[in-house]
């Protein structure tokens, strides 16, 4: 298989791990002592923003395949970094990471080639890994996380242990013959007042495909001249197949009362769907968004009758017509 290695440019190291997998347990550190990312990725996914900085793939029973990761200490003291992986699941629309070293089957078949190391503050080093998918393997989606992860205890605590971790997702579909599609389809937009000044649009999302999606985007708002936006997705939404979810939106701008036109795009990796509507501001209570839709049905009832003239005026055409011929041969 194909790889292709993920420029450092292009997705900027401190970035990694505010989208991966992130948790902290006890107090959270002041500052984050590690950061992780992807640095390969198939070559078929290299336009997929999901495989950017997620372990996303399509495997056939029997499939090996070997991944890197990199770490990186972002701290000012030398780190020592222990590497695993660990079980991952979707609940609630939301992708759920136990505490602690809980494995599944998935985790079961990944292998960190390094287990521990110790990096100097600004080092960063690159970390094997290997998937082995058996070949008798049930076809599905599974999940599971890789982590890094380093134990400190804090002076002023006594002896409480300080855990800090981070992750990268793992999204793998197993199955014969090619990647099941992956769809989505928006079906409606409404608001709603925010905990602060800021009202909030939401989206009903329908997972279509059968893959799980983690859904992006923005929203961005016009009136006449005047735009605003674009404002980006505030909650991560990760929606199972043939289950629906809510995207949130905060609109974080005071902006003048009146009704604005409405334009939602919403995607995951390379899916992307819009959506469009009204919405009068401020939101005083929560509103269903007044979505554009087909021609009204003074359209429709307008076509019926021009319709009916022309049918109307053709029958008398051919009427006259004919009447004509018997005429002229008389």
């Amino acid at each position: 298989m194909l790889l292709a290695s993920v420029a450092l440019v292009a997705l900027g190291v401190s970035a990694a791990p505010a989208v991966a997998v992130r948790e902290q347990r006890q107090e959270p550190a002041e500052e984050a002592a590690i950061s992780i990312r992807v640095l390969d990725i198939p070559a078929s996914r290299v336009q997929d923003p999901r495989a950017q900085v997620y372990i996303v793939d399509h495997l056939k029973p029997g499939t090996t395949i070997n991944r890197r990761v990199e770490v990186q200490n972002t701290s000012a003291e030398t780190q020592k970094i222990e590497f695993y992986s660990g079980a991952a699941s979707v609940e609630n629309n939301a992708f759920t990471v136990p505490e602690g070293r809980t494995g599944n089957e998935l985790s079961g078949w990944i292998r960190l080639k390094t287990a521990t190391m110790e990096l100097d503050p600004g080092e960063r080093r690159p970390v094997e890994v290997e998937l082995a998918v058996p070949k008798k393997a049930s076809k599905g989606e599974r999940y599971a996380a890789i982590w890094a992860q380093v134990t400190s205890a804090k002076e002023r605590t006594g002896n409480v242990t300080q855990i800090h971790r981070v992750g990268i997702r793992v999204y793998l579909d197993i199955g014969p013959g090619g990647e099941p599609p992956t769809d989505f389809r928006i079906e409606g937009l409404a608001a709603e007042p925010g905990t602060g000044e800021f009202p909030v649009v939401t989206a009903k999302v329908t997972n279509t495909g059968e893959r799980a999606l983690d859904m992006t985007g923005t929203l961005s708002l016009t009136k006449a001249a005047v735009q605003a936006g674009p404002f980006k997705v505030t909650n991560g939404v990760t929606i199972l197949p043939g289950r629906s979810g809510q995207v949130r939106i905060e609109v974080d701008q005071a902006l003048p009362a009146g009704t604005w036109d409405v334009h939602a795009k919403l995607a995951s990796g390379t899916v992307e769907r819009t959506a469009t509507g009204k919405i009068v501001l401020p939101v005083a209570a929560p509103m269903t968004v007044a979505t554009s839709g087909g021609p009204s049905w003074l359209v429709y009832t307008l076509g019926g009758i021009a319709l009916l003239v022309l049918v109307t005026l053709g029958g008398w055409y051919l009427v006259r017509r004919a009447a004509g011929v018997v005429a002229g041969r008389r």
